[in-house]
C-alpha cells in the first residue's frame, strides 16, 4: 500500500477552520499542534489516566481487535483517528499491519448504490491499486479498518434485521456492507478502530470501549500555549474553567479553540472577557453577523431560519438536514452564506448535500435567540422549553442569560429589540418555576437554578428568588465543578449563608474547592461531614476559613489524616472557628502537635473540639493538655469518646484542669480505658477551686466500685462544680452506687444528672 498516498489523501486541504467549528484535523497534524486527548476505561484515578493513542494501541495489542472511542461531540475523536492513519504511514505506529482503511460515516451515507468490498475500498481508496486486493483478502490480520462518525450512520447495525455478506466480490447495500465489516462476516481477523459518539448503534457491536474524556487540564495548559503567552494562557484557561461555569466543556478540544480563538483578540487589546457561557456565544454571534454585511431585517431572518432549522433538529434529534429541509426552513437567499454559521457536507449543488450545527451548544442558542426575537405572541417559554426538553440540555440556560439586558444588548443593536413579552414571559416562568425547586429537597433542581442564576448575572434577581423559604442548606453531596461556579456566585451575591452543606462529598477536588472558597468564606458553618477532600483542597479551606466568618466546621469521617490536618491548622490559627468536629479523622499523635498551635495562638476562639474516634494515645492527648495551660486556649468542651485514651494520661490532665487556666466545663472520655487509678486522678481536680468543669462523660471505661469512693469524696467537696456524670456500662456494683448516693445527699451537692 502507497503510504505517501495515504498522507496525501490525509493531509489534503479540507476547507477553512470557522469559529464555531474549531480547527481543522489536517492542519493541526500539519502544524504539528496535536495533543492526545485523554481517556478512560473503567475506574481511573485522573493522574494515571493514559492519552487515547495510548489506550488503542494497548487496546489493539490484545486479542479483542475491535477498539471503539465514545466521546462527546468536539472531544478529538476525528483528529485521533486521523493522527492515528498519518502515524501508520509515516512508519511510527501500527507497523504491524500492512493495509490501512479509512471511512467516514459522512461519505459512506452518500453512497447509494449496491457495493462490493472491493468497490467501496475503490470508491474510497482511489490510490489503492486494485491488484492488491487479493493480498488483503488473503492475510485480513494485516488490515486495520478505520470508522470516523458512527453516530452519523442513518441505518441499523442490528444483525437480526439484516443479511450479512461474506464475499468480497458480493454487491450489497452499504448498511449491510459496514455491519458485515463490523460483525466479522467480511475480512474476518481484521483489526477496527470505530469513533463515536453515544448512539444506539452500540448496543449492537462488541469490542474495547475506550472512552474519550478530551483535555483536562494539562492538555489545556499546553493547548492554551499555542494561543497565548505563559502567563495570557494561565488567565485565559483559568477564565474558561471557572467564570463560564461550565467546566466539562472546557474538556472539548473544539470549544478550547473556540474560546480561545475569541479571548485572544481581546487580551492583546486588554478588552473584558464573557462572564457567562450566553455572553460568550453573544460574543461569537455578533461577530459572524458582522462578517455577512446584514441589514438589520435580513440578519433577524436569518436568525429566525437557523432557529427553525435548531427547533427541528432538537424535536426530531437529527443532527443534520438536507438541502430541502433548509429551503423549508427559509434559507433561500442565505444558502450562500450558511457555512459561517453551519457544517456543510458535500458540495452545496449536490442534491445529497446535509447541512448541521457544529456543536449541540451553538444549536441551543440559535434556539433561544429565536424564541426572543419571534414576534409571535402565543408561544410561552415554559410550552418551548417542554417541546424541546427531550433534545436538549442548555436551552434554559441560554435563555436566562439573554433575558438579562446588559447581555442581549450587543445582539439587539444588530437585530433589533427582543420580543418584550416573551422577555417577560420567561422571567415569569425562571422565578415561579425556582421558588418552587428551592423549596425542595432535589438537589439536581437546585443546581439548575443557581446556574440560571448564574447566566443571568443579576444580582437582585438572585436575592429576589433565594428567599427565606428557599431550602438551600440541604446537603449537596453529588457536587462537580460544573455546579461549584454557579453555586459560589449565588452565596456572594447573597452575601453569605448559614450553612455550606458538603455533606458526602465524594471528591473534594483542588479546583473545586478554589471555586468554592469564597463561598466558604461566607458561610458560618461548612459541613463536610462523610466527604473525601484531595490535599490540594484543604489549602483553599484553610485560607476560606482564614479570612472568613465560619464559626463552625464539620469534618467528620472525612479520613483527613496528620499530613492534610497540618496544612488546615494554617487556617485554623487565625480564624473566628468556634466549633470544630474531626470524630473519626483518621489522625494521630502528631495532629495533637498541630492543634496545641492552633489553641495556644492567641487569635483562637475555638470553644468545642470533637476528637473522638482518633488514635492519639496517651501522649497525644498529653500534648493537647499542654494547650489547656494557656491563657490563650478557650476551650470549653473536649470530646474524646475512643480515643485510646488510658489512665497514663489522667495525671496531666487533672493537672491541667487545676492549672487555673482551663475553661473546660464538660468532657467525653468514654470507650477509653481509664481504669479506677485513671478516675482517681481526675478526682483531685474535682476538689480543686480552680477546676471549672461540670460535665464529666466515663462511659463504658473499664471502671469498678473502687472508684466510687474517690468519686464519693469529690462531690463532697465544697469547691466541686460537677453537674452531670456518666457512668454507665461499668462494674461499680451496689457498695459503689451506695457510695455515690451517700454523696448525694450531701446539702449542696452540684450534681443534677447522673448516668
Amino acid at each position: 500500500m502507497d503510504k505517501d498516498s495515504v498522507l496525501i489523501h490525509i493531509l489534503k486541504s479540507k476547507g477553512t477552520p470557522t469559529l464555531l467549528g474549531g480547527d481543522l484535523p489536517f492542519r493541526v497534524i500539519n502544524d504539528n499542534k496535536y495533543i492526545s486527548p485523554l481517556s478512560a476505561e473503567g475506574e481511573v484515578r485522573e493522574e494515571n489516566l493514559p492519552t487515547v493513542d495510548q489506550a488503542i494501541h494497548t487496546a489493539l495489542s490484545g486479542e479483542n481487535k475491535t477498539v471503539i472511542l465514545i466521546g462527546s461531540e468536539g472531544s478529538g475523536k476525528t483528529t485521533t483517528v486521523e493522527k492515528l492513519v498519518v502515524d501508520w504511514a509515516k512508519g511510527v505506529h501500527l507497523q504491524n499491519f500492512e493495509y490501512v482503511f479509512h471511512f467516514r460515516f459522512k461519505d459512506l451515507n452518500a453512497c447509494e448504490d449496491a457495493l462490493s468490498l472491493e468497490t467501496l475500498i475503490q470508491r474510497c481508496h482511489h490510490y489503492f491499486p486494485p491488484q492488491s486486493m487479493h493480498l488483503v483478502l488473503q492475510k485480513p490480520e494485516d488490515v486495520l479498518v478505520v470508522f470516523d462518525g458512527l453516530n452519523e450512520c442513518k441505518y441499523s447495525l442490528d444483525p437480526s434485521v439484516l443479511t450479512l455478506c461474506s464475499h468480497p466480490t458480493q454487491a450489497v447495500s452499504v448498511d449491510c456492507l459496514v455491519a458485515s465489516l463490523l460483525h466479522r462476516s467480511l475480512l474476518k481477523g481484521a483489526a477496527v478502530v470505530l469513533a463515536t459518539r453515544p448512539t444506539a448503534n452500540l448496543k449492537f457491536l462488541s469490542g474495547s470501549q475506550v472512552k474519550v474524556l478530551g483535555f483536562l487540564k494539562p492538555q489545556r495548559k499546553a493547548f492554551g500555549n499555542c494561543f497565548f503567552t505563559d502567563a495570557a494562557a494561565n488567565k485565559a484557561l483559568m477564565h474558561m474553567e471557572r467564570s463560564l461555569g461550565f467546566y466539562d466543556f472546557c474538556t472539548s478540544p473544539r470549544f478550547c479553540w473556540t474560546v480561545c480563538s475569541v479571548y485572544k483578540p481581546l487580551i492583546d487589546s486588554g478588552g473584558k472577557l464573557p462572564e457567562t457561557l450566553s455572553q460568550l456565544f453573544v460574543d461569537i454571534l455578533v461577530g459572524l453577523i458582522q462578517t455577512l454585511s446584514l441589514s438589520q431585517a435580513e440578519g433577524t431572518e436569518l436568525v429566525l431560519a437557523l432557529g427553525r432549522m435548531a427547533s427541528h433538529c432538537s424535536v426530531e434529534q437529527h443532527l443534520s438536514c438536507t438541502k430541502a429541509q433548509m429551503y423549508s426552513f427559509g434559507f433561500q437567499q442565505f444558502l450562500t452564506s450558511v457555512d459561517t454559521f453551519l457544517r456543510i457536507d458535500g458540495e452545496m449543488e449536490s442534491d445529497t448535500c446535509v447541512l448541521s450545527f457544529h456543536s449541540q451548544l451553538i444549536q441551543e442558542f440559535i434556539l433561544a435567540l429565536s424564541f426572543f426575537l419571534g414576534k409571535m405572541t402565543y408561544t410561552s417559554a415554559e410550552k418551548m422549553l417542554k417541546k424541546h426538553e427531550d433534545g436538549t440540555k442548555f436551552l434554559d440556560v441560554f435563555l436566562s442569560g439573554l433575558s438579562e439586558p446588559t447581555q442581549r444588548r450587543p445582539l439587539e443593536n444588530f437585530l433589533g429589540e427582543f420580543n418584550p413579552d416573551r422577555v417577560k414571559d420567561f422571567k415569569q416562568w425562571f422565578k415561579s418555576s425556582s421558588e418552587e425547586s428551592l423549596q425542595g429537597y432535589n438537589a439536581d433542581e437546585h443546581y439548575r437554578c443557581f446556574r440560571l442564576l448564574h447566566q443571568a448575572q443579576n444580582e437582585s434577581l438572585v436575592k429576589e428568588i433565594i428567599n427565606s423559604s428557599a431550602r438551600i442548606g440541604l446537603s449537596y453531596d453529588s457536587l462537580t465543578l460544573q455546579d461549584c461556579v454557579p453555586w459560589s456566585y449565588v452565596v456572594t451575591c447573597l452575601g453569605g449563608t448559614k450553612s455550606l452543606n458538603l455533606y458526602n462529598t465524594k471528591n473534594l477536588t483542588e479546583e473545586m474547592a478554589e471555586v468554592l472558597a469564597p463561598a466558604m468564606s461566607l458561610s458560618l458553618k461548612i459541613v463536610l461531614q462523610r466527604s473525601f477532600l484531595s490535599t490540594g483542597a484543604v489549602p483553599h479551606l484553610a485560607s476560606a476559613l482564614n479570612r472568613g466568618i465560619t464559626t463552625e466546621l464539620d469534618l467528620s469521617y472525612s479520613r483527613l489524616g496528620d499530613e492534610k490536618f497540618k496544612i488546615l491548622c494554617t487556617g485554623l490559627r487565625d480564624c473566628k472557628i468556634q466549633e470544630l468536629c474531626l470524630q473519626s479523622c483518621n489522625l494521630t499523635e502528631e495532629s495533637c502537635e498541630d492543634l496545641v498551635s492552633v489553641l495556644t495562638s492567641g487569635t483562637s476562639q475555638l470553644c468545642l473540639l470533637v476528637m473522638s474516634f482518633n488514635k492519639i494515645g496517651d501522649q497525644g492527648f498529653a500534648k493537647l493538655c499542654d494547650a489547656l495551660h494557656s491563657p490563650h486556649c478557650k476551650l470549653q468542651e473536649l470530646k474524646l469518646d475512643r480515643c485510646d485514651l488510658t489512665e497514663a494520661s489522667m495525671k496531666v490532665f487533672s493537672a491541667a484542669l487545676r492549672s487555673g487556666q482551663s475553661e473546660l466545663k464538660k468532657v467525653i472520655l468514654a470507650r477509653n480505658t481509664m481504669d479506677d487509678s485513671g478516675v482517681e486522678a481526675l478526682c483531685v481536680s474535682l476538689q480543686h477551686p480552680l477546676c471549672k468543669l461540670q460535665s464529666l462523660n466515663l462511659y463504658t471505661c473499664q471502671l469498678t466500685g473502687a472508684c466510687c469512693s474517690h468519686l464519693k469524696e469529690a462531690l463532697m467537696s465544697e469547691y466541686c462544680t460537677l453537674s452531670e456524670l456518666e457512668l454507665s456500662v461499668n462494674e461499680l456494683g451496689q457498695e459503689g452506687a451506695l457510695l455515690l448516693c451517700q454523696a448525694l445527699r450531701r446539702p449542696g451537692c452540684p450534681l443534677e444528672k447522673l448516668g
